[in-house]
Protein backbone atom coordinates (compact mmCIF):
# COMPACT_ATOMS: atom_id res chain seq x y z
CA UNK A 1 0.00 0.00 0.00
CA UNK A 2 2.88 2.39 0.75
CA UNK A 3 4.10 2.06 -2.86
CA UNK A 4 0.61 2.94 -4.11
CA UNK A 5 0.42 6.04 -1.91
CA UNK A 6 3.92 7.25 -2.81
CA UNK A 7 3.72 6.80 -6.59
CA UNK A 8 -0.06 7.14 -6.92
CA UNK A 9 -0.20 10.48 -5.12
CA UNK A 10 2.80 11.77 -7.07
CA UNK A 11 1.29 10.73 -10.43
CA UNK A 12 -2.20 12.07 -9.64
CA UNK A 13 -0.92 15.44 -8.46
CA UNK A 14 1.30 15.77 -11.51
CA UNK A 15 -1.60 14.93 -13.87
CA UNK A 16 -3.79 17.67 -12.37
CA UNK A 17 -1.01 20.19 -12.99
CA UNK A 18 0.51 20.77 -9.55
CA UNK A 19 4.16 21.97 -9.59
CA UNK A 20 6.57 19.05 -9.45
CA UNK A 21 8.15 20.09 -6.13
CA UNK A 22 4.76 20.02 -4.39
CA UNK A 23 3.92 16.67 -6.03
CA UNK A 24 7.08 15.18 -4.53
CA UNK A 25 6.64 16.78 -1.11
CA UNK A 26 2.96 15.93 -0.65
CA UNK A 27 3.45 12.33 -1.85
CA UNK A 28 6.36 11.90 0.57
CA UNK A 29 4.42 13.42 3.47
CA UNK A 30 1.36 11.22 2.82
CA UNK A 31 3.52 8.08 2.68
CA UNK A 32 5.35 8.95 5.90
CA UNK A 33 2.00 9.42 7.68
CA UNK A 34 0.76 6.06 6.38
CA UNK A 35 3.93 4.30 7.55
CA UNK A 36 3.61 5.85 11.01
CA UNK A 37 7.00 7.56 10.78
CA UNK A 38 7.59 11.00 12.39
CA UNK A 39 6.51 13.70 9.86
CA UNK A 40 9.67 15.64 10.67
CA UNK A 41 11.56 13.02 8.61
CA UNK A 42 10.29 14.68 5.41
CA UNK A 43 11.69 18.06 6.43
CA UNK A 44 14.96 16.58 7.65
CA UNK A 45 15.49 14.91 4.29
CA UNK A 46 14.42 18.06 2.44
CA UNK A 47 17.01 20.08 4.34
CA UNK A 48 19.78 17.50 3.89
CA UNK A 49 19.00 17.29 0.17
CA UNK A 50 19.57 21.03 -0.29
CA UNK A 51 22.42 21.35 2.21
CA UNK A 52 25.12 20.01 -0.12
CA UNK A 53 28.21 22.14 -0.73
CA UNK A 54 28.56 20.96 -4.36
CA UNK A 55 25.05 22.32 -5.00
CA UNK A 56 26.44 25.86 -4.85
CA UNK A 57 27.87 25.35 -8.34
CA UNK A 58 24.38 25.36 -9.86
CA UNK A 59 23.31 28.95 -9.00
CA UNK A 60 26.75 30.31 -9.88
CA UNK A 61 26.79 28.65 -13.31
CA UNK A 62 23.24 29.90 -13.94
CA UNK A 63 24.31 33.42 -12.93
CA UNK A 64 27.43 33.26 -15.12
CA UNK A 65 25.36 32.20 -18.13
CA UNK A 66 22.92 35.08 -17.62
CA UNK A 67 25.78 37.58 -17.33
CA UNK A 68 27.21 36.30 -20.61
CA UNK A 69 23.91 36.70 -22.43
CA UNK A 70 23.53 40.29 -21.24
CA UNK A 71 27.22 41.14 -21.62
CA UNK A 72 27.54 40.60 -25.38
CA UNK A 73 29.41 37.28 -25.31
CA UNK A 74 26.61 35.36 -27.05
CA UNK A 75 26.49 37.90 -29.90
CA UNK A 76 30.21 37.53 -30.61
CA UNK A 77 30.07 33.75 -30.49
CA UNK A 78 27.27 33.76 -33.07
CA UNK A 79 29.29 36.09 -35.32
CA UNK A 80 32.28 33.74 -35.11
CA UNK A 81 30.06 30.73 -35.87
CA UNK A 82 28.62 32.57 -38.87
CA UNK A 83 32.10 33.15 -40.25
CA UNK A 84 33.00 29.47 -39.81
CA UNK A 85 29.97 27.68 -41.25
CA UNK A 86 27.63 30.33 -42.69
CA UNK A 87 28.78 29.47 -46.24
CA UNK A 88 27.30 25.95 -45.99
CA UNK A 89 23.86 25.13 -47.43
CA UNK A 90 21.26 26.39 -45.00
CA UNK A 91 24.05 28.45 -43.51
CA UNK A 92 22.12 30.11 -40.69
CA UNK A 93 20.93 26.69 -39.52
CA UNK A 94 24.56 25.56 -39.32
CA UNK A 95 25.47 28.80 -37.52
CA UNK A 96 22.71 28.10 -35.00
CA UNK A 97 24.13 24.66 -34.14
CA UNK A 98 27.76 25.82 -33.87
CA UNK A 99 26.78 28.90 -31.84
CA UNK A 100 24.73 26.71 -29.48
CA UNK A 101 27.72 24.41 -29.03
CA UNK A 102 30.06 27.31 -28.23
CA UNK A 103 27.60 29.09 -25.95
CA UNK A 104 26.60 25.81 -24.29
CA UNK A 105 30.24 25.32 -23.38
CA UNK A 106 29.95 28.54 -21.41
CA UNK A 107 26.41 28.55 -19.98
CA UNK A 108 25.83 24.82 -19.43
CA UNK A 109 22.08 25.42 -19.69
CA UNK A 110 19.78 24.32 -22.52
CA UNK A 111 17.12 26.90 -21.65
CA UNK A 112 19.71 29.72 -21.55
CA UNK A 113 21.07 28.46 -24.87
CA UNK A 114 17.63 28.40 -26.51
CA UNK A 115 16.70 31.87 -25.26
CA UNK A 116 20.07 33.51 -25.95
CA UNK A 117 21.00 31.94 -29.29
CA UNK A 118 17.36 31.59 -30.38
CA UNK A 119 16.61 35.18 -29.50
CA UNK A 120 19.37 36.33 -31.84
CA UNK A 121 19.18 33.68 -34.57
CA UNK A 122 15.47 32.95 -35.11
CA UNK A 123 14.52 36.54 -36.13
CA UNK A 124 17.56 36.68 -38.47
CA UNK A 125 16.64 33.34 -40.04
CA UNK A 126 13.03 34.42 -40.57
CA UNK A 127 14.20 37.71 -42.15
CA UNK A 128 16.47 35.79 -44.54
CA UNK A 129 13.63 33.58 -45.82
CA UNK A 130 13.97 30.53 -43.57
CA UNK A 131 10.70 29.00 -42.36
CA UNK A 132 10.08 29.67 -38.69
CA UNK A 133 9.46 26.01 -37.90
CA UNK A 134 12.93 25.17 -39.26
CA UNK A 135 14.54 27.94 -37.21
CA UNK A 136 12.72 26.85 -34.04
CA UNK A 137 13.51 23.15 -34.49
CA UNK A 138 17.21 23.78 -35.12
CA UNK A 139 17.37 26.04 -32.06
CA UNK A 140 15.50 23.67 -29.73
CA UNK A 141 17.50 20.59 -30.66
CA UNK A 142 20.87 22.34 -30.76
CA UNK A 143 20.23 23.73 -27.27
CA UNK A 144 20.52 20.27 -25.67
CA UNK A 145 24.19 20.13 -26.71
CA UNK A 146 24.76 22.49 -23.75
CA UNK A 147 23.78 19.65 -21.41
CA UNK A 148 26.56 17.40 -22.66
CA UNK A 149 29.63 19.61 -22.58
CA UNK A 150 31.22 21.37 -19.59
CA UNK A 151 30.08 23.17 -17.50
CA UNK A 152 26.76 21.29 -17.51
CA UNK A 153 25.29 21.82 -14.06
CA UNK A 154 23.02 18.85 -14.76
CA UNK A 155 26.12 16.65 -14.62
CA UNK A 156 26.68 18.06 -11.13
CA UNK A 157 23.07 17.20 -10.26
CA UNK A 158 23.62 13.64 -11.45
CA UNK A 159 26.78 13.34 -9.34
CA UNK A 160 24.90 14.56 -6.26
CA UNK A 161 21.93 12.25 -6.95
CA UNK A 162 24.41 9.37 -7.26
CA UNK A 163 25.51 10.04 -3.69
CA UNK A 164 28.57 12.07 -4.66
CA UNK A 165 30.39 8.91 -5.68
CA UNK A 166 30.70 9.79 -9.38
CA UNK A 167 33.46 12.27 -10.28
CA UNK A 168 32.20 15.57 -11.71
CA UNK A 169 35.49 15.95 -13.59
CA UNK A 170 34.94 12.55 -15.25
CA UNK A 171 31.35 13.46 -16.10
CA UNK A 172 32.42 16.80 -17.61
CA UNK A 173 35.02 14.98 -19.72
CA UNK A 174 32.71 12.11 -20.66
CA UNK A 175 30.13 14.43 -22.22
CA UNK A 176 32.49 16.13 -24.68
CA UNK A 177 32.66 13.47 -27.42
CA UNK A 178 28.89 12.72 -27.30
CA UNK A 179 28.22 16.48 -27.37
CA UNK A 180 30.39 16.95 -30.47
CA UNK A 181 28.76 13.89 -32.06
CA UNK A 182 25.31 15.37 -31.40
CA UNK A 183 26.39 18.70 -32.92
CA UNK A 184 27.65 16.89 -36.05
CA UNK A 185 24.42 14.91 -36.39
CA UNK A 186 22.29 18.05 -36.06
CA UNK A 187 24.46 19.96 -38.55
CA UNK A 188 24.00 17.16 -41.09
CA UNK A 189 20.25 17.15 -40.45
CA UNK A 190 20.06 20.95 -40.79
CA UNK A 191 21.95 20.69 -44.11
CA UNK A 192 19.70 17.87 -45.38
CA UNK A 193 16.47 19.72 -44.54
CA UNK A 194 17.92 22.93 -46.03
CA UNK A 195 18.66 21.14 -49.32
CA UNK A 196 15.13 19.74 -49.43
CA UNK A 197 13.61 23.17 -48.82
CA UNK A 198 16.01 25.06 -51.08
CA UNK A 199 17.51 27.36 -48.47
CA UNK A 200 20.49 29.53 -49.52
CA UNK A 201 24.14 29.60 -48.48
CA UNK A 202 26.09 32.76 -47.71
CA UNK A 203 29.44 33.66 -49.23
CA UNK A 204 32.54 32.73 -47.23
CA UNK A 205 33.80 35.97 -45.61
CA UNK A 206 37.48 35.03 -45.90
CA UNK A 207 39.99 33.70 -43.40
CA UNK A 208 41.02 37.16 -42.22
CA UNK A 209 37.45 38.05 -41.28
CA UNK A 210 36.97 34.67 -39.55
CA UNK A 211 40.20 35.31 -37.63
CA UNK A 212 38.90 38.72 -36.55
CA UNK A 213 35.62 37.18 -35.35
CA UNK A 214 37.59 34.54 -33.46
CA UNK A 215 39.70 37.13 -31.66
CA UNK A 216 36.57 39.11 -30.77
CA UNK A 217 34.94 36.00 -29.27
CA UNK A 218 38.15 34.68 -27.65
CA UNK A 219 37.46 36.06 -24.14
CA UNK A 220 34.22 34.05 -24.08
CA UNK A 221 35.79 30.90 -25.52
CA UNK A 222 38.62 31.07 -22.98
CA UNK A 223 36.11 30.52 -20.20
CA UNK A 224 35.48 26.98 -21.51
CA UNK A 225 39.19 26.21 -21.21
CA UNK A 226 39.40 27.78 -17.76
CA UNK A 227 36.46 25.79 -16.37
CA UNK A 228 37.32 22.47 -17.96
CA UNK A 229 41.09 22.74 -17.50
CA UNK A 230 40.82 23.82 -13.89
CA UNK A 231 38.37 21.10 -12.86
CA UNK A 232 40.07 18.36 -14.85
CA UNK A 233 43.55 19.22 -13.55
CA UNK A 234 42.35 19.46 -9.95
CA UNK A 235 43.35 23.11 -9.57
CA UNK A 236 39.82 23.85 -8.36
CA UNK A 237 36.57 21.98 -7.81
CA UNK A 238 33.40 22.31 -9.88
CA UNK A 239 31.95 24.59 -7.19
CA UNK A 240 35.02 26.82 -7.19
CA UNK A 241 35.02 26.89 -11.00
CA UNK A 242 31.43 28.19 -10.98
CA UNK A 243 32.51 31.14 -8.80
CA UNK A 244 35.45 31.81 -11.11
CA UNK A 245 33.03 31.67 -14.08
CA UNK A 246 30.87 34.39 -12.51
CA UNK A 247 33.83 36.64 -11.77
CA UNK A 248 35.32 36.10 -15.24
CA UNK A 249 31.98 36.68 -17.02
CA UNK A 250 31.42 39.87 -15.02
CA UNK A 251 34.89 41.23 -15.82
CA UNK A 252 34.61 40.39 -19.54
CA UNK A 253 31.13 41.93 -19.80
CA UNK A 254 32.14 45.07 -17.88
CA UNK A 255 35.74 45.72 -18.89
CA UNK A 256 36.23 44.01 -22.28
CA UNK A 257 32.89 44.25 -24.10
CA UNK A 258 31.42 46.99 -21.86
CA UNK A 259 27.82 45.99 -22.64
CA UNK A 260 26.58 45.11 -19.15
CA UNK A 261 24.73 47.96 -17.45
CA UNK A 262 23.26 48.16 -13.95
CA UNK A 263 19.76 47.14 -15.05
CA UNK A 264 21.16 44.12 -16.88
CA UNK A 265 23.19 43.11 -13.84
CA UNK A 266 20.14 43.32 -11.55
CA UNK A 267 18.06 41.27 -14.01
CA UNK A 268 20.80 38.64 -14.16
CA UNK A 269 20.93 38.45 -10.34
CA UNK A 270 17.15 38.16 -10.02
CA UNK A 271 16.96 35.56 -12.80
CA UNK A 272 19.62 33.44 -11.10
CA UNK A 273 17.83 33.75 -7.73
CA UNK A 274 14.46 32.70 -9.18
CA UNK A 275 15.89 29.73 -11.07
CA UNK A 276 17.98 28.61 -8.10
CA UNK A 277 15.00 28.79 -5.73
CA UNK A 278 12.94 26.58 -8.04
CA UNK A 279 15.73 24.07 -8.59
CA UNK A 280 16.62 23.80 -4.88
CA UNK A 281 13.00 23.25 -3.84
CA UNK A 282 12.72 20.43 -6.36
CA UNK A 283 16.01 18.94 -5.17
CA UNK A 284 14.94 19.09 -1.52
CA UNK A 285 11.55 17.45 -2.02
CA UNK A 286 13.11 14.90 -4.38
CA UNK A 287 15.55 13.99 -1.60
CA UNK A 288 12.61 13.14 0.68
CA UNK A 289 11.01 11.14 -2.11
CA UNK A 290 14.29 9.32 -2.78
CA UNK A 291 14.80 8.51 0.91
CA UNK A 292 11.39 6.86 1.01
CA UNK A 293 12.18 4.83 -2.10
CA UNK A 294 15.33 3.57 -0.40
CA UNK A 295 13.38 2.87 2.81
CA UNK A 296 10.81 0.87 0.83
CA UNK A 297 13.59 -0.88 -1.18
CA UNK A 298 12.13 0.18 -4.52
CA UNK A 299 15.51 -0.29 -6.24
CA UNK A 300 15.66 -3.95 -5.18
CA UNK A 301 12.20 -4.58 -6.61
CA UNK A 302 13.13 -2.92 -9.92
CA UNK A 303 16.34 -4.94 -10.24
CA UNK A 304 14.36 -8.13 -9.63
CA UNK A 305 11.68 -7.12 -12.15
CA UNK A 306 14.18 -6.26 -14.89
CA UNK A 307 16.22 -9.41 -14.20
CA UNK A 308 13.03 -11.44 -14.64
CA UNK A 309 12.64 -9.98 -18.13
CA UNK A 310 16.27 -10.18 -19.26
CA UNK A 311 19.80 -10.30 -17.91
CA UNK A 312 21.28 -9.06 -21.19
CA UNK A 313 22.80 -5.55 -20.72
CA UNK A 314 21.75 -4.62 -24.27
CA UNK A 315 18.08 -5.30 -23.52
CA UNK A 316 18.36 -3.72 -20.06
CA UNK A 317 19.78 -0.48 -21.50
CA UNK A 318 17.07 -0.43 -24.17
CA UNK A 319 14.37 -0.75 -21.50
CA UNK A 320 15.97 1.96 -19.38
CA UNK A 321 16.21 4.30 -22.40
CA UNK A 322 12.51 3.77 -23.11
CA UNK A 323 11.65 4.46 -19.45
CA UNK A 324 13.73 7.66 -19.43
CA UNK A 325 12.30 8.90 -22.73
CA UNK A 326 8.76 8.36 -21.41
CA UNK A 327 9.62 10.11 -18.13
CA UNK A 328 11.09 13.00 -20.12
CA UNK A 329 7.75 13.70 -21.78
CA UNK A 330 6.14 14.78 -18.50
CA UNK A 331 9.02 15.63 -16.15
CA UNK A 332 11.47 18.51 -16.31
CA UNK A 333 15.17 17.74 -16.29
CA UNK A 334 16.21 18.45 -12.69
CA UNK A 335 13.49 16.39 -10.97
CA UNK A 336 13.93 13.59 -13.49
CA UNK A 337 17.67 13.34 -12.80
CA UNK A 338 17.22 13.62 -9.03
CA UNK A 339 14.43 11.02 -8.89
CA UNK A 340 15.53 8.52 -11.57
CA UNK A 341 19.23 8.35 -10.66
CA UNK A 342 18.85 6.72 -7.22
CA UNK A 343 16.37 4.24 -8.72
CA UNK A 344 18.20 3.28 -11.90
CA UNK A 345 21.88 3.64 -10.96
CA UNK A 346 21.85 0.52 -8.72
CA UNK A 347 20.13 -1.33 -11.57
CA UNK A 348 22.78 -0.49 -14.18
CA UNK A 349 25.57 -1.18 -11.69
CA UNK A 350 24.08 -4.62 -11.10
CA UNK A 351 24.43 -5.27 -14.82
CA UNK A 352 28.05 -4.03 -14.96
CA UNK A 353 27.41 -0.64 -16.60
CA UNK A 354 29.82 2.17 -15.70
CA UNK A 355 28.17 4.99 -13.64
CA UNK A 356 29.94 7.67 -15.72
CA UNK A 357 28.67 6.10 -18.95
CA UNK A 358 25.17 5.90 -17.49
CA UNK A 359 25.39 9.55 -16.45
CA UNK A 360 25.87 10.59 -20.07
CA UNK A 361 22.97 8.35 -21.13
CA UNK A 362 20.77 9.86 -18.41
CA UNK A 363 21.58 13.47 -19.31
CA UNK A 364 21.08 12.91 -23.06
CA UNK A 365 17.72 11.20 -22.44
CA UNK A 366 16.62 14.05 -20.18
CA UNK A 367 17.78 16.56 -22.81
CA UNK A 368 15.69 14.92 -25.52
CA UNK A 369 12.78 15.07 -23.08
CA UNK A 370 13.13 18.87 -22.99
CA UNK A 371 11.87 18.87 -26.59
CA UNK A 372 8.94 16.48 -26.10
CA UNK A 373 5.55 17.84 -24.93
CA UNK A 374 3.66 18.12 -22.68
CA UNK A 375 6.64 19.30 -20.53
CA UNK A 376 9.12 20.30 -23.22
CA UNK A 377 10.69 23.37 -21.62
CA UNK A 378 13.27 24.08 -24.32
CA UNK A 379 10.76 23.55 -27.13
CA UNK A 380 8.31 25.90 -25.41
CA UNK A 381 11.00 28.60 -25.05
CA UNK A 382 12.07 28.19 -28.69
CA UNK A 383 8.46 28.36 -29.93
CA UNK A 384 7.82 31.47 -27.82
CA UNK A 385 10.91 33.15 -29.30
CA UNK A 386 9.97 32.03 -32.81
CA UNK A 387 6.33 33.05 -32.51
CA UNK A 388 4.87 29.69 -33.61
CA UNK A 389 2.75 27.06 -31.87
CA UNK A 390 4.01 23.77 -30.46
CA UNK A 391 1.85 21.99 -33.05
CA UNK A 392 3.61 23.77 -35.93
CA UNK A 393 7.02 22.85 -34.56
CA UNK A 394 6.08 19.22 -33.88
CA UNK A 395 4.97 18.67 -37.47
CA UNK A 396 8.52 19.06 -38.78
CA UNK A 397 10.75 18.30 -35.78
CA UNK A 398 11.12 14.59 -36.60
CA UNK A 399 14.37 14.66 -38.62
CA UNK A 400 16.10 16.49 -35.75
CA UNK A 401 14.47 14.27 -33.15
CA UNK A 402 15.61 11.22 -35.13
CA UNK A 403 19.20 12.52 -35.23
CA UNK A 404 19.17 12.94 -31.43
CA UNK A 405 17.81 9.41 -30.94
CA UNK A 406 20.49 8.00 -33.26
CA UNK A 407 23.21 9.68 -31.17
CA UNK A 408 21.53 8.32 -28.01
CA UNK A 409 21.74 4.77 -29.39
CA UNK A 410 25.40 5.23 -30.34
CA UNK A 411 26.27 6.63 -26.92
CA UNK A 412 24.32 3.85 -25.19
CA UNK A 413 25.88 0.92 -27.03
CA UNK A 414 29.40 2.26 -27.64
CA UNK A 415 30.59 3.03 -24.09
CA UNK A 416 34.00 4.25 -25.30
CA UNK A 417 32.35 7.34 -26.80
CA UNK A 418 31.83 8.43 -23.19
CA UNK A 419 34.66 6.64 -21.40
CA UNK A 420 37.62 7.11 -23.74
CA UNK A 421 38.36 10.76 -22.94
CA UNK A 422 38.10 10.42 -19.13
CA UNK A 423 40.52 7.49 -19.45
CA UNK A 424 43.01 9.70 -21.29
CA UNK A 425 43.08 12.19 -18.40
CA UNK A 426 43.53 9.59 -15.65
Amino acid sequence: MAYTILFGAFTFLMIIGMPIAFCLGIASFATVLYLGLPPVVVFQQLNSGMNVFAMMAIPFFIFAGDLMVRGGIATRLIRFAAGLVGHMRGGLGQVNVVASTLFGGISGSAVADASAVGGLMIPQMAKRGYDRDYAVNVTANAAIIALMIPPSHNMILYSIAAGGNVSVADLFTAGIVPGILLAGALMFTAWWVAVKRGYPADAFPGFSRVGYYFLASLPGILLIAIIFGGVRSGVFTATESSCIAVLYAFLVAMLVYRELNWDGFVEAVMGAVRTTAMVLLVIGTAASFGWLMAFLQVQTLIIAAISAISDNPIIVLLMINVILLVLGTFMDMAPMVIIATPILLPVVKAFGIDPVHFGVIMILNAGIGLNTPPVGTVLFVSCAVGGISIREAMRTIWPFFGASLLVLLLVTYIPQLSLWLPGVFR
